[in-house]
C-alpha cells in the first residue's frame, strides 16, 4: 500500500486544484469524438494519449498560481463493462485502457513535479447506468459485484484512492465502498444533485451520505457534490453546514441547465465564469472543509483558472 493509500492528504488539511470537465472539453472546445461520453478511448493511441497530456498540461500554471498541489483524475469515468460493451471494449481492453490512464496522469505529474508543483492521482469511475437519472434498480450486492473488478485494476496501479462521480442512488454508492474496502483502496463518493440541491429521485444529500455511512462504518473518506450548478444546492448548503460537513470536494457544472436540458442540448453552455468563480467563493466560506476545487460539464481551465483569482490563501 502507498503512503498516500495509508492517509489521504486532504485529511489532513491540504486543499488540492483539479480539472474540470474532460469529457465537454474534449468534444465541444477541441472537436475530439468521444462515442458514449467515454473518454477513455483516446488512451489506446499516441495520438490520444498526447492529447490527453496536454489536456492536463494546461492546469499547471493555474496550479502554480494558486499554490496549490493537482490532483490528477483519470479519464475513466465511462470505463465499465456496461458502457464500454457499447464502444467495443472487453474486459481485457477496458482493463487496458484504466491501467494506461493512470500511465498517462504519472507522466504529466512528473512534468508537474519539475516545475513545483505536487501531486496525487484517483482512479475514477461512474455509475453502471444513466448518470442523471435515479436509478431505482440497483442493489448494494449488484453494485459491489459490479464495480469491483474496475477498483480492483486501480489498486494494481500507483493511484491513491478511487473516486466514484456522478452518483444517483445510495446502493451504487454503498456498493462501491465495500468493494473498495476489500481492495484496500480509499474511496470518496460524489452525488449529482438536481436543481431542487436533492438527488434524482428527490432523496436529501445528507441523507444519502448518512445512509451510506451507516452502510459502511463510514468507510468513505469523504464526499464530492459533481455535475450541479452551484445555484442549485447553495441554500442546502447555507441551511445545513453541520449535515453537510463530510462533503469535501466541489465539481460544478458551468451551466445552471438542468441535466434535461443538458443533455438534450447540441451545444456546450459555458456559462459565465466569472460568476461562477464568485459562486464558488461564497460556497468556500460555508464549507471552510472543502480540500478538492474543480469542475464538471461545460468547465474547463478557463472556469478553473477564474476560481483559483477568487480563492483566498489556505
Amino acid at each position: 500500500m502507498t503512503r498516500s493509500r495509508e492517509r489521504l492528504p486532504q485529511l489532513g488539511g491540504t486543499r488540492y486544484l483539479t480539472d474540470g470537465g474532460i469529457e465537454t472539453h474534449l468534444i465541444f472546445n477541441e472537436g475530439f469524438e468521444l462515442p458514449q461520453f467515454c473518454a477513455f478511448v483516446l488512451n489506446d493511441s499516441e495520438a490520444g494519449r498526447e492529447a490527453m497530456r496536454d489536456y492536463y498540461r494546461a492546469y499547471l500554471s493555474i496550479a502554480q498560481r494558486a499554490g496549490l498541489p493537482f490532483l490528477f483524475d483519470t479519464n475513466t469515468w465511462r470505463a465499465n463493462p456496461d458502457w464500454g460493451a457499447l464502444v467495443g471494449y472487453d474486459a481485457t481492453s477496458l482493463a487496458h485502457a484504466i491501467r494506461t490512464s493512470v500511465v498517462i496522469c504519472e507522466e504529466v505529474a512528473a512534468e508537474f513535479a519539475a516545475e513545483g508543483v505536487r501531486s496525487i492521482t484517483s482512479g475514477i469511475m461512474g455509475p453502471r447506468r444513466d448518470a442523471w437519472k435515479y436509478d431505482a434498480t440497483m442493489t448494494i450486492g449488484e453494485a459491489k459485484d459490479y464495480h469491483a473488478p474496475q477498483i480492483d485494476i486501480f489498486a494494481e496501479t500507483s493511484a491513491a484512492y478511487v473516486t466514484c462521480l456522478t452518483l444517483t442512488n445510495v446502493p451504487e454508492g454503498v456498493g462501491i465502498a465495500r468493494a473498495a474496502e476489500a481492495a484496500g483502496m480509499p474511496v470518496v463518493l460524489s452525488f449529482t444533485l438536481e436543481i431542487d440541491g436533492n438527488l434524482p429521485g428527490g432523496k436529501l444529500l445528507r441523507d444519502a451520505m448518512a445512509e451510506t455511512d451507516d452502510l459502511t462504518g463510514s468507510y468513505p473518506a469523504y464526499y464530492m457534490i459533481n455535475c450541479a450548478h452551484p445555484a442549485h444546492f447553495d441554500k442546502i448548503v447555507a441551511a445545513d453546514q453541520r449535515g453537510l460537513a463530510r462533503v469535501m470536494g466541489l465539481r460544478t457544472n458551468a451551466s445552471m441547465k438542468s441535466h434535461t436540458e443538458l443533455d438534450e442540448s447540441p451545444t456546450l453552455d459555458r456559462g459565465d465564469p466569472q460568476d461562477l468563480a464568485r459562486r464558488y467563493a461564497n460556497l468556500l466560506e460555508l464549507m471552510p472543509q472543502i480540500r478538492v476545487i474543480g469542475g464538471c460539464c461545460g468547465t474547463d481551465h478557463h472556469h478553473i483558472s477564474a476560481v483559483v483569482d477568487h480563492l483566498e490563501p489556505t
